[in-house]
C-alpha cells in the first residue's frame, strides 16, 4: 500500500490551518470516489464563514478518508461555516449508505491495506499478534495541518492508543 499523502496537502496552507477527518466505515468504490471529490471541490470552492471565502482544501485519502482543511490565516471558520462542512458529510452518508462519524472505529495498516478495528477490540487484536506496537495507526484526532503531516499515519506506540492498551498485553 502506498501511503503517500504528504504532497498532495496544500504547501502553501498554513501549518496552523484546521483539519478535520472523517473515516469511512469502508472503502468507497472508483464511481462514489469520483463523485465525492467532484463534491469536495465544489464545496471548498464555495465555502464562506459570514459571507467570506474560505481559504480551504478537501480530499478523499487512501478511498475511505474525506479530509477537510481551512487556513484561517485568511478567514476564520465559523459555526455556520463548520455546520456547512458538516452538513456535507452526513450528505455524504445519505448518499453512499455509509458512516463517517463513527468514532470508536480504529484505522490500522495491515497487511497492505486499510482495516478498521472496534475500541473494544484492540486489547484482543494485540492478545492474538493482529497488531502490534509498529503497526501504523491513522490517528483522526489531529487538529491542525502539521498533524496531518507528521502525525496522521503512525506507529501504534506513538498513538495515544497505546497508553490504553493493557500493559500485561504488550
Amino acid at each position: 500500500m502506498n501511503l503517500s499523502y504528504k504532497e498532495l496537502i496544500p504547501s502553501h496552507f498554513s501549518d496552523d490551518s484546521r483539519v478535520w477527518i472523517y473515516q469511512c466505515n469502508r472503502i468507497f468504490s472508483i464511481s462514489e470516489a469520483l463523485e465525492i471529490e467532484e463534491k469536495l471541490e465544489e464545496f471548498t470552492i464555495n465555502w464562506k464563514s459570514h459571507q467570506t471565502p474560505v481559504r480551504g482544501f478537501a480530499t478523499l485519502f487512501f478511498g475511505q478518508f474525506i479530509v477537510l482543511m481551512a487556513d484561517e490565516t485568511a478567514t476564520g471558520v465559523s459555526g455556520c461555516s463548520t455546520d456547512s462542512s458538516v452538513r456535507l458529510i452526513k450528505s455524504f452518508e445519505q448518499t453512499y449508505q455509509v458512516g463517517l462519524f463513527e468514532r470508536t472505529l480504529l484505522a490500522f495498516v495491515i497487511k497492505d491495506k486499510v482495516e478498521l478495528l472496534p475500541f473494544s477490540q484492540v486489547n484482543y487484536a494485540f492478545e492474538n499478534n493482529f497488531i502490534n506496537r509498529d503497526t501504523l495507526f491513522f490517528d483522526n484526532n489531529i487538529e491542525n495541518k502539521n498533524g496531518l503531516v507528521h502525525n496522521w499515519i503512525i506507529p501504534v506506540q506513538d498513538s495515544w492508543i497505546w497508553k490504553r492498551v493493557s500493559k500485561s498485553i504488550v
